[in-house]
């Protein structure tokens, strides 16, 4: 079943939504027909993948490598793509990844409060929670948890590297506005677009993580491990979750993908700390995918914004159902009844 929106008193289904954005971002994103890296290799800023672009063309290949067995003797039915998180529950487990900067990556049409808002609006009305972020604009990671405070608080805040003290400044504000969580996406630490405003990030120690960690009674997330021996780190310095993450390919180019090196980093600290994976997730199926490699839930970063500026918040609303439909399809078609249910049992090897 197709699944529509009513946008401005017009129906409208998704490839009207991306119809809107191509038009929207400007020439920032070409919304390609498979978001793949290739067309905005290079543009940083902009929505590309940094140098070749290959790391964020590998998170798309890599995920895009991994077919999936077809089971249908069994009872999967009717299953279960809910999930709780952070002790919040979720429709399915999907976070939209941070992702900020409408200026200067997003072609400049909308306010990064226009952005924002529509995609914390759509998350929440879809059953999902939206992650916000800073950028070197100090200005927008307010403006961010302002609107996040309309929602009740409904949502993460990830903050960048910067100086602990600026860090841990930051998660306070961050509390006050009423996060279930915050984190650190420290694979941010090298990101051009904060270096052009010079503005001091980098990487950190594990005495520095445990401080900042140590700063905050909420649960913490660090964003951008993609090795299982930094994966062992992050848990001896008592984060409570990580992302396995290469920022979308966006600060070191010719990394592996994220699918490529998820299940060796499962394999090391499942059990240990809830792990998250972002990176080349466009549909359903790729949530399937990436819960089978071992993730517990997954982030989407660059898909959320097509939405928001096809369809504004009743877009994003569009997408996450699109989202559901899809990963409950191929959970019946996987057979597996819950998101508990999703091993790698369900991904063909030869």
């Amino acid at each position: 079943m197709q699944v529509v929106l009513l946008f401005n008193g017009i129906v409208m289904n998704y490839k009207d939504v991306l119809k809107n954005a191509r038009e929207n971002l400007n020439g920032s994103c070409r919304v390609c027909p498979a978001c793949n890296g290739n067309a905005c290799a290079g543009e940083v800023p902009g929505m590309g993948g940094k140098g070749t672009g290959d790391s964020f063309k590998e998170n798309f290949n890599a995920l895009n490598r991994y077919k999936l067995n077809m089971r249908v003797i069994h009872n999967a039915k009717n299953p279960d793509t809910s999930i709780e998180l952070f002790g919040r529950k979720m429709d399915i487990p999907v976070l939209a990844a941070p992702v900020s900067g409408t200026t200067l990556n997003m072609g400049g049409k909308f306010t990064e409060e226009e952005y924002i808002s529509w995609v914390i609006g759509g998350c929440l009305d879809g059953g999902i929670y939206p992650i916000v972020g800073d950028t070197a604009v100090d200005s927008f990671l307010i403006t961010n948890l302002e609107k996040l405070k309309q929602y009740n608080g409904n949502g993460i805040a990830v903050i960048k590297p910067w100086e602990n003290k600026n860090v841990i400044s930051k998660i306070k504000i961050a509390e006050e506005a009423g996060v279930f969580a915050v984190g650190m996406d420290i694979d941010a630490a090298g990101l051009i677009t904060l270096a052009l405003h010079g503005k001091p990030v980098g990487p950190k120690t594990i005495e520095e993580i445990r401080e900042i960690v140590e700063s905050t009674k909420l649960p913490f997330i660090l964003k951008g491990i993609m090795t299982p021996d930094e994966a062992g780190l992050a848990v001896k310095a008592g984060v409570d979750a990580i992302v396995v993450s290469n920022h979308g390919g966006r600060v070191l180019d010719q990394t592996p993908g994220v699918a490529e090196v998820l299940p060796d980093i499962a394999k090391a600290v499942k059990g240990k700390v809830t792990i998250l994976a972002d990176g080349g997730i466009r549909s359903g199926v790729d949530v399937l995918k990436m819960l089978a490699l071992g993730a517990d839930a997954v982030l989407i970063g660059r898909p959320f914004v097509t939405a928001s500026f096809g369809g504004q918040r009743e877009g994003v609303k569009l997408y996450v159902e699109n989202l559901k439909s899809e990963l409950k399809s191929a959970m019946v078609l996987t057979g597996c009844n819950s998101i508990g249910n999703i091993s790698s049992r369900i991904l063909y090897s030869r």
